[in-house]
């Protein structure tokens, strides 16, 4: 059963896979989740200490710095409110000097709604049509774009768009790694982790959009809990995170549970 688990939903963190049974026993009435609903992080933990979560060998690359006015060089500052996303790129590899297919992918940082978006290359041709339907699909109203340094969203191309749209574009500053944070560990809690890290070719990219747009987006925003943090002042009286898994819940849920959600979503749109 948790290898299934596993299998079906991204080999997520240990609290993540105990509120999936228990949403999966207790609001859908899956019966046989029932006994492992009941089972402790901990244990969990213990299960999953196999030599095969420990195969994957990843390898970091440090962004090369680049000159660039395009964007404003800031966090951005949402203060609550939805519509401000994080967006980066997850490549699928090279094999025999062939690139593989690129994933674009968007976190909204106050609810964590996400779109991923694959396309055969980052050029302008993929990306800007790309980016537009990217931006579509987000039920709410974008107010902010926020990348790193990266040039295949700093450039003219996608800045005409998003002022088109009316939408702020920033970009990471020098020597605060966390500002994109927020996509980052998206990349591999749930693109790699379901979408691996292999070598796939750049003609496969419509078929995987497809998937995404069908199922990945809707299983991530509806069914895959996450955590939201919980800033506190600890008693020397710095600001601290803390995760409470009480608090875990899906996008969409989050969406709903914000003061006035509807007036958030897109014009059309309701629950």
């Amino acid at each position: 059963m948790l290898a299934e688990i596993d299998t079906l939903h991204d080999t997520p963190s240990g609290p993540a896979v105990k509120k999936l049974c228990e949403r999966a026993w207790l609001r859908f009435g899956e019966q046989r989740y029932e006994q492992i609903a009941g089972i402790s992080v901990a244990h969990l933990y213990n299960l999953r200490k196999r030599s095969e979560y420990r195969k994957v060998r990843i390898v970091h690359e440090k962004t090369r710095p680049t000159k660039n006015t395009i964007g404003i060089r800031r966090k951005p500052a949402p203060q609550g409110r939805p519509g401000f996303i994080r967006i980066d790129t997850v490549h699928h590899g090279d094999r025999d000097g062939a690139k593989g297919l690129y994933h674009i992918n968007a976190v909204d940082e106050v609810t964590q709604l996400e779109v991923v978006f694959t396309v055969e290359r980052i050029s302008e041709q993929f990306m800007i049509p790309a980016l537009a339907a990217l931006l579509e699909t987000f039920p709410i109203q974008i107010l902010g774009f926020h990348a790193d340094n990266g040039s295949e969203y700093i450039n003219r191309h996608v800045a005409e768009l998003l002022e088109k749209l009316r939408i702020e574009l920033t970009k990471s500053r020098s020597r605060h790694c966390n500002d994109n944070a927020l996509a980052e560990s998206k990349n591999t809690a749930v693109v790699r982790k379901i979408l691996g890290y292999c070598h796939i070719p750049q003609k496969f990219a419509p078929q995987v959009n497809r998937f995404n747009q069908d199922h990945l987006v809707p299983y991530i925003n509806y069914h895959r809990p996450c955590f939201f943090p919980e800033t506190f002042t600890d008693a020397k009286g710095r600001q601290r995170k803390r995760y409470r898994y009480q608090q875990m819940t899906t996008p969409y849920e989050k969406l709903k549970s914000l003061s006035d959600a509807e007036q958030y979503l897109k014009p059309g749109l309701s629950f």
